[in-house]
């Protein structure tokens, strides 16, 4: 009695286990790529700010969140943001600045000294700490003027009241300097490091597809 016998060896990987693991791979790469440039462009847009000499409290309004927040994705995807856009736009575009009311726009001078919450003084408030009047002073060149008369300079080379009696130490201070607009200083190219951030992410996903399976 003949008997036969039948072997097959199956050499086919199992291609549904293949592409999802290749897929998870990538989820993985792209979340890693999006988390990494996100934060490099966050740190670099804080160091421009600092850089710039504009404090580390501004520079501390730079964010980043990557998305999803949970889990990773071929689609994740990262912000980058600040709390204060209005102070940070104003920085990197340079605006020129007009006065609403079409009046004056009152720049402190050194003798102004500092507002109650450290920010820049106005006239009002100025008036109404020093107990002095502001006198207009027009100019026909250069910026006019609002002037303190019968001042003193303090230790700080702040305008205060004088007490003088006889009027030794007094003198007329300039304030405010008076200018119809102002152009700030374009002070942060944030666009530049965006583009650099941008271009970084085909190679990060790339370094970390191959990476994650070696």
């Amino acid at each position: 009695m003949a008997t036969s016998m039948k072997l097959k060896f199956d050499t086919t990987p199992d291609l549904v286990a293949a592409m999802a693991a290749e897929v998870n791979a990538g989820e993985k790469a792209v979340s890693a790529a999006m988390r990494e440039a996100g934060t490099g462009l966050k740190t670099a847009w804080r160091g421009q700010i600092t850089g710039a000499g504009l404090g580390r409290q501004l520079a501390n309004s730079i964010r980043s969140q990557t998305y999803p927040k949970a889990g990773e994705s071929l689609n994740a995807a990262a912000l980058v943001w600040s709390k204060a856009p209005v102070i940070v736009g104003a920085h990197d575009t340079g605006p020129l600045i007009r006065s609403k009311n079409g009046f004056w726009l009152a720049i402190p001078t050194e003798a102004a000294g500092r507002g109650l919450r450290g920010g820049k003084i106005t006239p009002g408030e100025w008036e109404r700490r020093r107990g002095l009047r502001l006198r207009f002073v027009y100019r026909r060149r250069g910026p006019s003027l609002l002037v303190a008369a019968k001042a003193r300079l303090n230790t700080r080379g702040q305008a205060v009241a004088s007490r003088s009696k006889t009027g030794r130490g007094q003198v007329t201070a300039p304030i405010f300097l008076l200018v119809p607009q102002v152009k700030l200083p374009k002070r942060l190219d944030l666009d530049g490091d965006a583009e650099r951030a941008l271009d970084s992410v085909p190679g990060l996903i790339v370094a970390k597809w191959v990476g994650g399976k070696l």
